[in-house]
């Protein structure tokens, strides 16, 4: 008789962003006339740049040719692309060896995935709030008892709010394993060099190893923050690395991003190079590898011309994220990031509850957002307002919220 994986059960209901969906339908349902304006789900808006568009059409006319067609290919991606991410991580000061960069369809995926290589029983550590995926792939993982009031037995949950700048403190109690995000999502938060040296030393100390989402390191301004955790000493020795083209291109629909597991990190049980190994183990056994023809593409944003063009990109959501930001003050809001990150995190008025304060925001401004705790129980309280949108479509939201709120 087949059983299901009753870990699963242990879930909450309702994953986050289907569960603002679901309120979404039932407010249009009742309210047809309704013009809804998003800044919820951090989901991308603006076309393809040109260079990007031709490397994709390379990749297709690469296809197209029998004398180029190509058919399966390395699943640790395009030799010429982990090549080309090595060298942009020699500028932040980290070498490489190509063969620890590892291509994938990007780093949501890479975030739930990445746990498997580990045992059951390893103690998880996470920021809250946190990205929901940390969470639940642990879960479903068979980490923590069942979950009750937005927490999981079994998980350490590392508070982020305004008292430690939303980076959490050092944990007291041994750990194995560490999710860290900066900048950071939900709350646009930004590690400093101190604050990751800080991670790097204990977990060298207790053998952990850091698992470090660098997914929006292209929104960094600020030259003094660093972009990867491995611009750390030692943290070759116990981090693994997420990144993605998915903000910095405009790839959320065209999947693509990479992981690094450095040969020399190790855990308490594992050798040099374990981590490694198993990793590549894990891919070559339930991947096949990136699309050929997207990784044609991420060859060219990597390239002179793409990257000036990312730039200016992320420059464009930037002008939404300061708009935003601007907008809530004027009206006496208290806001977090935004800076060097496509996030505002804004304290919810009047102890408002998150979904009380969702509710509010989509009755009276028709403005849909991210309530913080569906990102952990330490963002009860907050709200997430996502700079990914059209400039005039973004214009007209803040100027409902400033218009139309009743505070």
């Amino acid at each position: 008789m087949a059983k299901i994986n009753a870990h699963y059960l242990k879930l909450e209901a309702g994953y986050l962003f289907p569960e603002i969906a679901r309120r979404t339908r039932e407010f249009q349902a009742k309210n047809p006339d309704a013009k809804l304006m998003r800044l919820g789900i951090g989901n991308t808006t603006e076309p393809l740049t040109p260079a990007i568009v031709a490397g994709l059409h390379a990749g297709v006319d690469k296809l197209a040719d029998v004398k180029t067609y190509t058919g399966y290919g390395d699943e640790q991606g395009f030799v010429e692309l982990r090549e080309a991410l090595r060298t942009r991580y020699a500028g932040y000061g980290a070498e490489l060896a190509a063969d620890e960069i590892f291509v994938s369809d990007g780093a949501k995926p890479d975030s739930a995935n990445i746990q498997s290589i580990f045992g059951v029983d390893n103690v998880v550590a996470v920021q809250d709030p946190a990205y929901p995926v940390y969470v639940d792939s642990n879960v479903i993982g068979g980490r923590t008892g069942k979950g009750e009031k937005g927490t999981y037995p079994g998980l350490v949950y590392m508070r982020c709010d305004e008292s430690n700048g939303f980076f959490p403190d050092i944990p007291k109690q041994k750990v194995d394993i560490i999710y860290l995000c900066s900048p950071n999502n939900p709350t646009g938060a930004v590690a400093t060099h101190e604050q990751l040296r800080g991670f790097v030393e204990y977990a060298l100390k207790h053998k952990a190893v850091i698992i470090f989402d660098s997914a929006y390191a292209a929104y960094i301004s600020d030259p003094t923050l660093p972009r990867s955790i491995f611009e750390i000493e030692g943290a070759k020795k116990c981090c693994i690395e997420l990144n993605s083209f998915s903000k910095e291109a405009g790839f959320t629909g065209v999947r693509l991003g990479w992981t690094i597991v450095p040969k020399a990190c190790v855990c308490e049980d594992g050798a040099e190079g374990e981590l490694n190994r198993l990793w590549l183990r894990r891919q070559t056994t339930m991947f096949n590898g990136a699309s050929n023809i997207v990784q044609y593409g991420g060859l060219a944003a990597l390239s002179e011309a793409g990257q000036k063009e990312c730039q200016a990109l992320v420059a464009y959501y930037m002008v939404n994220a300061r708009a935003i930001r601007e907008g809530l003050q004027a009206i006496g809001l208290e806001c977090f990031g935004g800076v060097n990150a496509p996030y505002v995190w804004l304290k919810t008025p009047g102890g408002l509850t998150s979904w009380a304060f969702f509710d509010k925001l989509l009755t009276e401004c028709h403005v849909v957002g991210t309530p913080g705790s569906g990102f952990g129980p330490g963002g009860e309280g907050y709200f997430r307002l996502s700079s990914f949108g059209h400039h005039e479509d973004v214009r007209k939201a803040v100027e409902s919220i400033k218009t139309r709120l009743k505070l």
